[in-house]
């Protein structure tokens, strides 16, 4: 019987071979699906499965591969490849949202592979080939201690953590250009890690969470400046009166102005694009002045970072159409 694919379960190749090649012929430690680390999966267009071996080698070549706490895996091609190859060109114009490449990593060769998830491009280094680096987000990237001790895996440092004497919720500048993600510079590559941690739309506990922290710190502001019959009046409007109103937070400024908050929150860094629906976006024209996308980023255990974004730099920003609404009795 042919198993599910649960993120973080092991699969021998043969099972992973069962999944996603059901009517071929395995033949261990050979061929494509008993022996390669990157297979085209049959009859999908650019989906591909990756089986990773942390610490390997081929040849006199050592491979130099990791996982971030964040989840954004360092990854590099097999030694031949170069950046004109078109399965390299696959990865580099790689769509998450329209295609998928399944993740099956172990950190030492006499274990099984682990499913991680599936994977959504960050950058690569447009300076190296043979091999080529890149750089992964792993979506919905979800660890505990003991599947660590497991996998035998001691993941990489994050690059950005919170000091813990800081506050839990930590203005920061907004950057300079919001679609960050994309930067393939071979300086941006080597320097900083970018997060695509974009499955946080679906996780109302980090939602909420981001939100709880925006509530506090505009509280604490109003506060800390003498305005305490403002604070009392800052209103968690997305729990009292739920989704839909197109913003989180009521607030105010020092003048007694209202301030509609929309709060954005991600485990990823300050690049990571964010979501906004049609609701938002309207009433972000309705309140050109008023309304502000709170993004925080970097969140863990209820820390984190965040940037401000008026309304004009929200209808500033690039945006790509995702979803699509279909009506079954219109042509």
């Amino acid at each position: 019987m042919t198993r599910s694919l649960i993120q973080n379960q092991t699969y021998s190749r043969k099972e992973v071979h069962s999944i996603f090649s059901p009517h071929t012929i395995f033949t261990p430690q050979s061929g494509t699906w008993g022996l390669q680390g990157i297979i085209k999966v049959p009859n999908r267009v650019k989906d591909y499965v990756f089986f990773v071996t942390f610490e390997r080698r081929q040849g006199s070549f050592q491979f130099k591969e990791n996982i971030s706490e964040s989840g954004v895996l360092t990854w590099q091609s097999q030694p031949s490849q170069t950046l004109q190859e078109s399965r390299i060109m696959d990865f580099i114009n790689h769509d998450h949202t329209r295609n998928n490449i399944y993740l099956f990593l172990r950190a030492k060769r006499d274990l099984d592979y682990t499913y991680l998830g599936k994977l959504a491009y960050l950058s690569h280094d447009k300076e190296k080939e043979k091999p080529v680096f890149f750089k992964w987000q792993i979506i919905d990237f979800v660890y505990t201690p003991k599947l660590l001790e497991d996998m035998k895996l001691q993941l990489a440092v994050s690059e950005i953590s919170m000091d813990k004497e800081e506050l839990p919720l930590k203005e920061t500048k907004k950057p300079n250009i919001i679609d960050e993600v994309r930067i393939n510079s071979h300086k941006q590559f080597n320097g900083k890690i970018f997060d695509f941690a974009e499955n946080e739309k679906k996780n109302t506990a980090i939602g909420a969470s981001g939100e709880e922290l925006v509530l506090s710190f505009e509280r604490e502001f109003l506060l800390t400046n003498n305005k305490k019959e403002l604070a009392e009046k800052v209103m968690h409007v997305s729990k009292v009166i739920g989704d839909g109103t197109g913003f989180d937070i009521l607030s105010f400024d020092l003048n007694g102005n209202k301030k509609f908050i929309e709060v954005k929150t991600t485990k990823g860094g300050i690049g990571t694009p964010f979501y906004i629906t049609a609701n938002e976006l309207e009433f972000a024209k309705l309140n050109l002045n008023h309304y502000y996308v709170y993004r925080v980023y970097n969140y863990q255990k209820k820390n984190g970072l965040f940037y401000k974004l008026s309304s004009m730099d929200l209808l500033e920003m690039k945006r790509e159409a995702i979803n699509y609404k279909m009506y079954p009795n219109k042509i």
